[in-house]
């Protein structure tokens, strides 16, 4: 090697939910996660819109599910990075708990010819994982190792949390995402169910059921306004919404006047999370802000 310097790739999934300028920005590589929605294959954020999924899941009569990318297009796929000139990549994505895709990379890596492939599990998903990929591609950019920049994913995992309200627990039982949903199931249809990623098995569980969207985001509040007190580094917020912008919006002004010194952005839930959590799903996130 010597003094040539290590061309580094930062490739994400499609539910990292970038917007084509953070995308373009940064020079990352997007996979997209396929969608099945009525028998028909979608590719995340290539041929199917956020308005277009959720506009299909009122009418469709199958629930919708998600697969992978097929082992050829991705050794393909990173194999044309490596003859674009990269050494290696660093390759983030959703959480192993809700889908088999990082452990299917870890398992084709060493084949991949010409290139190192590094998979890293985020443990979590949407704009949470969205904020680590910057971070790591800004890293790749000013000539960051890949141990450093590894390094950093996981400092930066650690940090990451979030509460999920789901209007409707129906797609989340159904997918089998859930793992303690029957504790629930009952009441279903009375409650507004608060999901986490657990601390320790990273999987998607309940861990509240509240009457109301409007007390569960009040519930959220306080779960949120606890957690800040306990970290010494400054916080980024996140609300994210499955297609009701406008409630999304109103929280997102409400939590900027309350927390002046936090940025509070807002993401979505596109397909592929949102065939999980189904429609009118909202949820606070929050984690290190990566530009402070």
């Amino acid at each position: 090697m010597g003094a040539h310097l290590m061309k580094i790739a930062v490739v994400t999934d499609s539910t990292a939910y970038l917007s084509q300028k953070q995308i373009a920005e940064n020079e990352i590589y997007v996979i997209p996660i396929p969608v099945i929605i009525d028998g028909q294959v979608y590719h995340e954020g290539q041929d199917i819109t956020t308005e277009d999924f959720y506009q299909k899941l009122k009418t469709t009569t199958t629930f919708p599910s998600t697969s992978q990318p097929s082992i050829g297009e991705l050794i393909n796929f990173y194999e044309s990075l490596g003859k674009k000139g990269y050494d290696a990549v660093i390759s983030v994505h959703l959480a192993s708990t809700i889908s088999g895709f990082v452990q299917t990379l870890k398992g084709i890596a060493p084949e991949i010819k010409g290139i190192e492939v590094h998979p890293f599990d985020s443990q979590i998903t949407v704009m949470l994982m969205g904020n680590m990929v910057i971070a790591a591609a800004r890293m790749a950019k000013a000539g960051a190792s890949v141990t450093e920049i590894l390094q950093k994913l996981e400092e930066l995992r650690t940090t990451t949390n979030e509460c999920f309200i789901v209007d409707d627990l129906q797609n989340l039982v159904r997918g089998g995402r859930l793992s303690n949903a029957t504790a629930l199931i009952g009441s279903v249809l009375k409650i507004k169910p608060l999901l986490t990623f657990e601390r320790q098995t990273h999987k998607i569980v309940a861990f509240d059921k509240v009457r109301s969207m409007k007390r569960a985001m009040k519930r959220v509040e306080r779960i949120f306004a606890n957690a800040q007190q306990q970290v010494d580094y400054p916080l980024r917020l996140i609300v994210i919404h499955g297609n009701d912008e406008a409630a999304a919006l109103l929280w997102q002004q409400e939590l900027a006047e309350k927390y002046p010194q936090y940025q509070v952005d807002l993401s979505y839930f596109g397909p592929v999370v949102g065939a999980h959590l189904g429609e009118k799903a909202l949820a606070l996130a929050w984690m290190r802000d990566i530009d402070k």
